[in-house]
């Protein structure tokens, strides 16, 4: 067991686990943070993506031990009690169906987002393909990441 220090949406938490620990489950269960989810547990879903210093990375295969730096949920997008404008473009395309790939879905476009904030639909396709939808929600999902990227900012 080792004492590490994990930053999560701003804050600081120290945790008593063992070095090798998926990321995913001190969210989950020593953080009680429920927007990452465990999908196949071997990174191929995108269910469990978080943002480590802004790049969407698998919670489910990182182990707590190799975390450096600033991580981010879902739960940590909305600031000041707005939503991030991603979370809102999914409410008004109403992207979910079953909800459980929306994580890793939002924090995936997230992260393209921030890296390249006007996608092209082929850009938009590429960035998200590693994430899974069951329930084929793909078109309004790219629909809502365009709605988001042509979403004034606020500052």
């Amino acid at each position: 067991m080792a004492n590490l220090t994990l930053r999560v949406n701003g804050r600081a938490h120290t945790v008593d686990v063992e070095p090798a620990t998926p990321l995913l489950y001190i969210l989950r269960n020593d953080l009680d943070l429920h927007g990452p989810r465990f999908g196949c547990g071997q990174g191929q879903c995108g269910a469990c993506t978080v943002l480590i210093n802004g790049t969407a990375t698998r919670s489910c295969v990182t182990a707590v031990s190799a975390v450096k730096g600033e991580i981010t949920t879902l739960e940590g997008l909305a600031k000041d009690g707005r939503l991030d404008p991603l979370q809102q473009a999914w409410i008004d395309e109403q992207v979910p169906q079953c909800g459980y790939c929306q994580n890793g879905q939002i924090l995936t476009a997230r992260a393209l987002l921030d890296r390249n904030p006007r996608p092209t639909d082929a850009q938009i396709r590429e960035a998200m393909s590693g994430v899974l939808c069951r329930c084929m929600t793909y078109y309004r999902i790219q629909a809502a990441i365009k709605r988001a990227a042509n979403a004034p900012t606020t500052a």
